[in-house]
């Protein structure tokens, strides 16, 4: 593996501690979102745009939910590490750790399930990311996040609030300056109408972070073709744009196998006669492969702010620990330790009050020459310890029972009633000395 695989790694990592956490961009600001910081890759395009078939491409297997409507409800946070050749093929989720699934039909059906459990069987979304890695041979070291479809009209069991929900929760993610945005459109539309362009317009207008893919090449009518977007005159970017073949209806009802699918793709550019002389520039795999290498590019740039931003939340982090205090231990013998500690605290800010090392020494001794004793005089003592009752309580405690030396039952209960008394003027006493501390 080479260094940049290795940061690339580190980078998968590093979101997969932000996620466990809580921290997916957006949401608490009470901190600084380490999230925000890490280079990504989100994919974006309205429904029906070929997004999901680009990211089984991209994988080289079935493994996305399908189906009408919204199927991604919730982001998906998907990490491509390559491995060696002959390894074998598997998948982990972050929210079921050491269970590997090397059957892809099990992790689609995981990823409705866990979609389900969070947002119901509504059409309801979440912006609660699914992390989900996928080791194999035949991928890119990369990591993707895919993002509800866009969409322009709320259907049966939706909210009325769902297109503008959809796009804020995808907004959320591509107005990030470290965000990479792959930009879904197919080419049987209008690129003017193009719902990932558009949005990525507003949020990069210079098309620095933009990635224009073009999908459903081979369903455009006939004698037509895209090489004007593909060439970069009807909508130039910063980046060059890419073609993509994805599977037909067809090929995922027979479950075409992606190798043989990445082949036809090939095969297609290689033949055919308005982009044969882009074809080495087109293709899911060549996708990958330039994907990869600048968000290498992005994770070298981004090193010092990412390493200034863990230091800085480092800092954040211990500032409010210290502010917070040390969590309580759950064993007695560690609890009692933690009591030791505190009243050993007490007593030397106690007896630097006393020494003139604090100011407020004046004041404690004032409790206990002046408060504590005017308190302790006003208790009902007299009535408490007097003969009849004395007698009374002895009596009912220990009965008429003769004594060889004291009636221990009864002066017990008039120590413990005693103390009773003594406790409020106590406790007011400690803590006026607590405020003064």
């Amino acid at each position: 593996m080479t260094t940049m695989e290795s940061l690339i790694g580190l980078v998968n990592r590093i979101q997969r501690a932000c996620t466990a956490l809580g921290d997916y961009g957006g949401g608490d600001t009470s901190f600084s979102s380490l999230w925000e910081a890490l280079p990504s890759v989100a994919v974006v395009g309205g429904q029906s745009s070929g997004k999901s078939s680009v990211l089984e491409s991209i994988v080289g297997r079935d493994f996305l939910p399908r189906g009408s409507g919204i199927v991604t409800r919730r982001p998906l946070v998907l990490q491509l590490h390559k491995t060696e050749e002959g390894a074998e093929e598997y998948a982990e989720f972050l929210h079921l750790p050491n269970r590997k699934f090397s059957d892809f039909a099990v992790v689609r059906k995981e990823i409705q399930d866990e979609t389900d459990r969070v947002t119901g069987k509504s059409k309801q979304i979440s912006p609660v990311p699914i992390h989900l890695s996928i080791y194999s041979p035949n991928v890119v070291n990369l990591t993707l996040i895919d993002l509800p479809g866009l969409t322009k009209v709320a259907v049966e069991g939706q909210p009325e609030s769902i297109v503008q929900d959809i796009e804020m929760m995808v907004r959320s993610y591509v107005e990030k300056p470290n965000c990479i945005i792959l930009a879904i459109s197919p080419a049987n539309q209008d690129i003017a109408t193009s719902d990932a362009i558009k949005l990525a317009r507003e949020v990069d207008a210079p098309g620095e972070r933009t990635f224009g893919v073009l999908t459903k090449l081979d369903l455009m009518d006939k004698g037509t073709n895209a090489l004007d977007v593909l060439e970069g005159r009807s909508y130039r970017l910063q980046h060059p744009w890419v073609g993509i073949v994805n599977r037909s209806q067809a090929d995922i009802n027979k479950n075409v196998d992606m190798i043989i699918a990445r082949h036809k793709e090939r095969e297609y550019f290689a033949t055919s006669p308005d982009y044969s002389h882009l074809a080495n520039k087109m293709g899911s795999e060549y996708l990958a492969k330039l994907l990869s290498k600048h968000l290498e590019a992005v994770i070298r740039a981004r090193i010092p702010s990412i390493t200034s931003m863990i230091n800085k939340t480092i800092e954040e982090l211990e500032s409010e620990m210290d502010h917070l205090g040390r969590p309580i231990a759950a064993d007695a013998g560690a609890q009692l330790y933690l009591i030791l500690e505190l009243l050993r605290a007490f007593d030397r800010i106690f007896k630097e009050h006393l020494d003139g090392g604090r100011p407020g020494g004046d004041r404690i001794y004032g409790v206990f020459d002046n408060q504590l004793p005017a308190a302790l005089r006003k208790l009902p003592f007299d009535r408490h310890l007097s003969m009849q009752n004395v007698r009374k309580v002895v009596s009912e405690a220990d009965g008429y029972q003769p004594h060889l030396i004291a009636p221990e039952q009864g002066y017990r209960r008039l120590i413990e009633s005693s103390l009773n008394y003594f406790r409020g003027p106590a406790e007011a006493s400690v803590d006026a000395v607590v405020r003064m501390s």
